[in-house]
């Protein structure tokens, strides 16, 4: 959603101030007022402390791997985030000889941390508002498409400027604000980045998929990795065996100090997306063609998937990250469309929507572009187009390797001659077959339209009978891109001939055939969707209004607490007597299983230093009101005065609508406490050299 209007910027600058609990804010332009607030919650670090300072916090958090936040713990480059954003580089390091996922990790020297392919932190460098720059070489003169080329060019044409002053930055151009405004973002990036810690799986993902976006909450949710650097330059390389560990600029000090309800926390990290100024027409799609159908199919894919992991250790190995991956985003779908229908949204909005269409027939604003009943219309259109291409997405992209391989082949991008390997450590075979199969027939069960089921699927029901199992078999005994070591010429006729390049164009066919549809309409939406965004804006001109998460660094700021849901207070923190009390109940849900010697460990009668010293408890998770969604996964959460107190990795079930309306009774970020980290660091792992790096011994 683009909107033209309004110079957001003055009027934020000058507006009341938004609840404390809700907001990711920039931090190169935080408003005055905003960092007024934030003292008179009990922050006491100065303005500059955040993001120009030499020692600004802003410097210790990193966008980790482009999907997670961290942050730099040490003088030695040691970076804090969470295990499962850890979890793909964890298992890829695992066999069944040596299964970290199962039984943890500790590097005990430099020379033992594990490097990791296709992994690297970002560190944000500078952060700019463009917007007048690129207005006045006539941004707004252009059509959409002309505009995201123009973009592009300046961002290339930026790109290269900074890179000739400095060949180890880049810089990003995104928008901010629905599009109104633009900032440039330089970033300096480390490639070589390894593995140093990880507790096991039973700890660093407890609870499993029964206690995923729930509280309360005792997930030891963290990983420990090293950024390493060019010994004479200490800035980045590649991975190279002489590299040393970076020596940062500056890191977050960890606190022993704890919290209590009341006082102040921020995180600051790299939240992904939110919508909060989406349409309640755009909600229902949301909730009942793309929410709905993600669910649908995850759950069909994930039975197949569990039971075969549940079977062999070798096919958990390949297949926990994949698991992990698919079921974190099933499980939000099915929290988010119950969030909708019981907080109502999608009813609020519709009454909001109506003040604006009232203050737009007294105000005249946007009178003949803003029409709400074209808008209705053209989701009406997009409807059943949509859902059913998401049912073709969540069956087809990246759940089974044959499927995979078939796209690639009949992509107009592939190659003249393609290569795939048979690599055993990344897929098994018969669940790939059965997954692949289940999810052909829940495909024609589910979708509306016949046109949108490939040609293939006259072949399964003339041929086959309608036996998929059978038509899964035929195509990985035929196909040319099972076999190993395959090399194929795709101009030749065998390329051409074969069944599982015909199947991948047949696909690639429907695909393309439901976005050309949808295209168009999502540019008429997009434009009103713009000018309904733009319509609030100018009516509330009195109140604040921050950007949307776009994947860049955010500031979120509030107060240590829990949340009220029926006259249920939920508490503001966990123990370890309610983690040894749900390992216990392991023979009714192996999610809460764990290892003897943490049921030792949790069990101790004193847990010194790392004890709470107002209740006496050793305290493992708690909650904020911070503003949080995915992305934000590993950001650290800072108490007023700036000491790393935990980090964050839920949101709670209650309030998982928030990406499209911030509750802030109900929404609360959780984190997994510090000295919880620590502890098992310490305890678990006698990692005395990382605790004494650390600065905690």
């Amino acid at each position: 959603m683009k909107t033209k209007a309004l110079l957001i910027s003055a009027f934020i600058a000058s507006a009341p101030m938004a609840h404390a609990d809700e907001g990711m804010w920039t931090l190169y332009d935080l408003p005055q007022a905003v960092y007024e607030q934030m003292k008179g919650f009990g922050f006491e670090l100065p303005y500059q402390g955040l993001y120009s300072g030499n020692a600004a916090i802003m410097k210790s958090v990193v966008n980790f791997s482009g999907y997670c936040s961290g942050v730099v713990v040490s003088p030695d480059g040691l970076v804090f985030t969470n295990h499962h954003c850890g979890f793909e580089a964890i298992r890829s390091h695992s066999t069944v000889d040596h299964d970290y996922m199962l039984n943890g990790f500790y590097a005990k020297t430099y020379a033992d941390e594990l490097p990791n392919e296709n992994m690297f932190v970002s560190f944000m460098v500078e952060q700019k508002d463009i917007t007048d720059e690129l207005v006045a070489k006539g941004l707004n003169n252009r059509t959409p498409e002309q505009q995201q080329a123009f973009l592009d060019s300046i961002e290339n044409v930026m790109s290269k400027q900074i890179s000739e002053k400095d060949s180890t930055l880049r810089l990003e151009i995104k928008p901010f604000y629905e599009g109104n405004k633009y900032y440039a973002t330089t970033y300096r990036d480390f490639t070589d980045l390894r593995l140093v810690f990880t507790i096991p799986k039973s700890m660093g993902k407890f609870g499993g998929e029964t206690d995923n976006w729930m509280w309360p909450r005792q997930t030891c949710d963290f990983s420990v990795f090293r950024i390493y650097a060019d010994p004479k330059t200490n800035g980045p390389a590649a991975y190279s065996k002489d590299n040393v560990p970076y020596h940062p600029e500056h890191w977050a000090r960890v606190s022993l100090d704890g919290y209590k309800e009341g006082d102040f926390a921020m995180t600051i990290g790299y939240p992904g997306s939110t919508e909060r100024y989406l349409s309640s027409y755009g909600i229902k799609q949301m909730r009942d063609a793309e929410n709905a159908p993600r669910a649908q199919v995850r759950g069909v894919k994930q039975e197949v998937m569990l039971r075969h992991m549940r079977a062999s250790e070798a096919v958990r190995i390949k297949y926990d990250s994949k698991y992990a991956q698919s079921s974190n985003y099933w499980k939000n779908s099915i929290g988010m469309n119950k969030c909708i229908d019981s907080v109502g949204i999608i009813s609020m909005k519709k009454d909001f929507e109506k003040r604006i269409s009232d203050w737009q027939d007294k105000t005249g604003y946007l009178k003949g572009k803003l029409d709400f009943d074209k808008l209705a219309a053209l989701y009406a259109k997009m409807f059943n187009l949509q859902r059913d291409f998401m049912y073709w997405r969540e069956t087809f992209m990246r759940t089974n390797e044959l499927t995979t391989r078939a796209m690639r082949a009949a992509s107009k991008d592939a190659p003249k001659e393609l290569s795939f390997k048979n690599n055993n450590e990344e897929w098994d075979a018969a669940l790939d077959k059965e997954v692949m199969a289940v999810l052909l027939k829940n495909y024609a069960d589910q979708v509306k339209d016949a046109q949108a089921l490939p040609e293939f699927y006259k072949t399964i029901q003339n041929k086959y009978r309608g036996d998929y199992k059978k038509y899964v078999d035929y195509l990985w005994s035929k196909s040319v891109l099972m076999k190993n070591d395959t090399k194929i010429s795709t101009t030749s006729s065998k390329f051409k001939k074969d069944p599982a390049v015909q199947y991948g164009q047949q696909l690639l066919a429907i695909m393309r055939s439901l976005r050309k549809e949808m295209e168009p309409l999502y540019d008429s939406i997009d434009v009103q969707e713009k000018y309904l965004c733009d319509a609030k804006v100018r009516m509330e001109q009195d109140l604040p209004h921050y950007s949307d998460a776009n994947f860049t660094m955010r500031l979120s700021y509030g107060q240590v607490g829990g949340y009220d849901l029926g006259g249920k207070p939920s508490g503001y923190y966990t123990t370890a007597e309610s983690i040894v009390a749900k390992m216990k109940q392991a023979d009714k849900n192996f999610e809460y299983f764990a290892e003897p010697v943490m049921h030792e460990l949790l069990s101790a009668k004193d847990f010194g230093k790392y004890q709470d010293k107002t209740t006496g408890k050793m305290q493992l998770c708690f909650l904020t009101n911070n503003d949080i969604t995915g992305g934000n996964s590993g950001s650290p959460m800072f108490d007023g005065k700036g000491r790393l107190i935990g980090l964050a990795f839920d949101g709670n079930w209650d309030s998982l609508s928030s990406d499209i309306w911030f509750d802030s009774k109900l929404a609360r970020c959780i984190g997994v406490d510090i000295r919880y980290v620590l502890f098992m660091m310490d305890k678990w792992g006698h990692a005395d050299r990382l605790i004494k790096e650390i600065g905690a011994e």
